[in-house]
């Protein structure tokens, strides 16, 4: 990263900030003492002298920095393109808007056309499919693995199925080769949500790289971090236009910011009723969205996604230690176990409580978190039972028992890169002194 230091080439300049960055960006977290979050970021004196560096260039939207972070990271990825946005969310918009368009024919998604999907999970990864008047259908998930249940999957094909967009549940891959196979039988569209599980990899290759389009996260809590941001992956080539356009406004147009006539012909075009020559730059064959990031973001997250290999270790390594400890308390928990022929990049650690243990899933985070340990539930949990979703139109096979079970018994633990073995000695020691007041 040396080379792209062009303003803050000043040695005594960096110098004289790199100690106040690190005072307030270095911490320690003492079990018991401080409060153990389950998510955190890991950022150092490198990735703020990104920012900086991409602030004193005075261009602050969209610039070098985020056109350098799109082709690396495509690269890291192994896909054909990637496009920032300024959120995992968004990403997740923008894939779907993209299967909408009117230049895929046939095979665009219309209104109450159905989208396979599933009721666990996070809530925008099913907006976007309600967003656009589409008829979600809800599959069932896996206990232990927390995915999609791909037996399941053919149930819930009909005569208007056009897509698939599920995630891979926190970090572990679902069955891509099912999911893919079944895809290809019926002519549909894949989205893998890839925003819980940067570089977890399924039979070698990595997520994000087997469905049309994915997407990515850059929130804090995830593997990578930018503040907020997130891209989508584009594996298909002929929808690259297409997601740059939604992504800018729905122009035609494909000039970079800042940027005229790359097309060669800006007055030469004549498009839908438009008079012959009108401003290029200005047609608009998309309705579509303003979603592009800063470049503040793309500089830091450029400098993230150089450590990020390291990070995905450690979350791997932080994830066993808690695989190890738990081992003597499956009695009374049900612990994860990855998908076969998958490698995790694990975002946190779940766990499902036994029946007929005793143990009240919330009375016993109610009790982590007032000892200060940090816990989360599987999101939206059955989102069907969530109040936005009472009134959606959708369908569903089956009564969906995994996703209530989740709702109801299921928690995670943190394994990002900022833990350790004592944080997990005193989280273990904290859960038994539960379990034996129970």
């Amino acid at each position: 990263m040396e080379n792209l230091f062009t303003n803050l080439h000043d040695k005594v300049l960096r110098d004289s900030l790199i100690p106040i960055f690190k005072n307030k960006i270095t911490r320690t977290i003492v079990p018991g003492k401080d409060y153990i979050p389950v998510t955190g970021k890991i950022i150092d004196e490198t990735d703020i002298l990104m920012g900086i560096e991409a602030t004193m260039d005075a261009w602050l939207t969209a610039g070098r920095f985020s056109t350098l972070f799109e082709r690396e990271f495509a690269h890291y990825m192994g896909s054909r393109f990637s496009f920032l946005v300024n959120s995992g969310s968004s990403a997740n918009l923008l894939a779907f808007y993209t299967l909408t368009s009117p230049k895929l024919g046939e095979r665009a998604i219309k209104p109450l056309d159905e989208i396979i999907t599933v009721a666990a999970g996070f809530p925008t990864t099913i907006n976007p499919i309600i967003q656009f008047g589409c008829i979600p259908v809800f599959v069932d998930v896996e206990i232990p693995s927390y995915n999609i249940k791909v037996e399941d999957i053919e149930k819930a094909i009909s005569p208007k199925s056009k897509a698939i967009m599920i995630a891979h549940a926190l970090g572990n891959p679902f069955n891509i080769d099912a999911v893919m196979t079944i895809a290809k039988k019926y002519n549909l569209w894949v989205i893998e949500d890839d925003c819980d599980s940067l570089g977890a990899t399924f039979n070698g290759k990595k997520t994000g790289t087997f469905g049309d389009l994915a997407t990515v996260s850059f929130y804090p809590a995830h593997h990578i971090t930018m503040g907020e941001g997130g891209a989508v992956l584009v594996n298909n080539a002929s929808l690259k236009k297409i997601v740059e356009s939604f992504r800018d406004w729905g122009r035609d147009c494909w000039c970079s910011p800042g940027c005229d006539n790359t097309c060669g012909k800006r007055y030469d075009w004549q498009l839908g009723g438009l008079p012959d020559g009108y401003d290029h730059k200005y047609t608009y064959s998309h309705i579509g969205f303003n979603l592009k990031v800063t470049d503040m973001q793309a500089a830091i997250g450029l400098s993230q996604l150089s450590k990020a290999n390291s990070f995905i270790e450690k979350r791997r390594e932080n994830h066993l230690k808690l695989t190890e400890r738990f081992k003597e308390l499956e009695e009374y928990f049900i612990l994860p176990k990855a998908t076969e022929n998958s490698k995790p990049s694990w975002f946190g650690f779940m766990l499902t409580v036994r029946d007929g243990k005793g143990i009240d899933r919330n009375r016993l985070v109610e009790y982590l978190e007032n000892n200060k340990i940090g816990t989360r539930l599987f999101f939206g949990g059955n989102v069907l039972r969530q109040p936005a979703y009472a009134n959606v139109n959708y369908r569903k096979i089956g009564e969906l028992p995994n996703s209530d079970i989740i709702m109801n018994q299921s928690f995670w633990l943190g394994v990002w890169p900022g833990l350790n073995d004592d944080h997990y000695d005193y989280i273990l020691d904290k859960i038994k002194s539960y379990i034996n007041l129970v």
